[in-house]
């Protein structure tokens, strides 16, 4: 029960980071206090009053008061704190990218300026608008500084991967047939932040959704955006080696009936469920790329600013000096730093979209401007290419890719548990939270 209240109200509370009703309440009752930060009465409320609609659209069973305003409480302050920990590590979001991220909003709401829907926000209660701007902005900031610091603390070991490799459950993750369900939530070729997060918001309800229902034309259409069209489709049987990688790794870490986070690719936002699965194999034929890189990674001691202001010091230096010695010398990546930033031979579905693409489009010799990923600010060069039989090293990758994937959810959930360890909090009106 506690677990599938928790879910809700992660789902409550994302959703409440977006409703344009919601205004800033007066000061009222000090509910808790976490770092140099302070939760009113009126906020959990809010918070409070969310989680119950969630629970009742779902047709869920909603618990008593007592026992969910605790739940609700524990997870107001658990994001308290990890706002409480963007500040002191300096992650911020521009103004170019927050004010797109409300212009979406706006748009949604039928007004065609930031003007026009801060007056009627503001009309509805003073206040409202610069409240909204604020909870879009910490959504924002805390998905950056997750990605950046629960990314980082996955290992997964050779051994480990043999031992899967190894496995029953292993050997038909990676030689299988899949029978799924497929949701898609559509995004432009070239969308703005405000758009991936609001379709990703969208997908978060598609999941919730499926993972209760079969009827996939239902949750379709329960679910259809004009914003954001929602396509969904019974897949039948599908080799995991016709799908992009992504999907695979994402599908191949699921059991039976289960349902995977939305999945970010070029087109938009995907969602799958695991239906059925059984045996199948084939050869693997890739063009590789001979990559090195440099990467900077934000953290206590580099804010991201000055990770951005470093990587394209980097990138004018490396026009003219050796890039081995430059990786050796200041890239934050252990695996590859130590040998000039060499990653070896890569294969499609090694490295995270936004590296892959730029590997992809730079010529070999050349050295890429710098990007950001999830894991901080790099630039590569590509140094030759080849087509290649990567059965073995493909099975390894996905096997990587699969034991990693396991693992975020874990990663996560310690990470978050630190982050409340490690907070100051005092609750000020006796409810008691685990």
């Amino acid at each position: 029960m506690r677990q599938m209240i928790k879910s809700t109200l992660m789902a409550a509370l994302l959703a409440s980071s977006f409703m344009v009703n919601a205004a800033q309440e007066p000061l009222d009752k000090v509910v808790a206090v976490v770092d140099n930060s302070i939760i009113l009465e009126s906020e959990l409320d809010r918070a409070l009053a969310a989680a119950k609609q969630q629970l009742a659209q779902r047709n869920q069973t909603i618990p008593p008061d007592n026992i969910l305003r605790a739940e609700v409480l524990r997870q107001v302050i658990l994001k308290r704190a990890q706002l409480e920990r963007v500040k002191r590590l300096g992650v911020t979001i521009d103004e170019a990218t927050l004010n797109a991220a409300v212009a979406e909003i706006a748009k949604q709401e039928g007004t065609s300026s930031l003007a026009e829907f801060q007056t009627r926000l503001d009309a509805r209660a003073p206040g409202s608008y610069a409240a909204l701007r604020r909870q879009i902005s910490d959504d924002l900031s805390v998905n950056r500084l997750r990605q950046q610091q629960v990314s980082a603390r996955i290992k997964v070991s050779d051994q480990d991967i043999d031992n899967f490799l190894n496995s029953p459950q292993g050997k038909s993750a990676l030689n299988s047939e899949v029978h799924v369900a497929h949701l898609r939530v559509s995004l432009p070729e070239k969308a703005s932040d405000a758009q991936v997060q609001a379709a990703e918001t969208l997908a978060n309800k598609l999941r919730t959704d499926l993972q209760t229902s079969t009827d996939i034309d239902a949750v379709v259409k329960r679910n259809q955006s004009s914003s954001y069209p929602v396509e969904g489709a019974d897949m039948g049987w599908r080799s995991t080696d016709e799908m992009p990688d992504e999907l695979v790794t994402k599908v191949s870490a699921l059991d039976l009936n289960q349902v995977t986070l939305p999945i970010r690719a070029a087109d938009g936002f995907h969602v799958l469920k695991l239906i059925e699965r059984r045996g199948n194999a084939a050869r693997s034929i890739v063009q590789q790329f001979k990559v090195r890189h440099i990467l900077l990674r934000p953290s206590e001691v580099l804010s991201p600013s000055d990770a951005e202001q470093q990587i394209n010091q980097l990138h004018k230096r490396a026009a003219t000096e050796n890039f081995a010695d430059l990786a050796s010398t200041f890239s934050n990546d252990p695996g590859s730093a130590s040998n000039g930033g060499d990653l070896g031979w890569v294969s499609p579905g090694m490295m995270v979209p936004q590296f892959e693409e730029i590997m992809r489009k730079t010529p070999i010799g050349q050295i890429s401007k710098p990007f950001q990923t999830q894991y901080g600010w790099h630039i590569l060069k590509v140094e030759d290419t080849r087509q290649q039989d990567v059965t073995d090293q493909s099975r390894r990758s996905k096997a990587r890719q699969i034991l990693a994937e396991r693992q975020f959810d874990q990663e996560l959930d310690n990470w978050m548990r630190e982050v409340r360890a490690e907070s100051f909090v005092e609750i000020k009106d006796g409810t008691k939270i685990n």
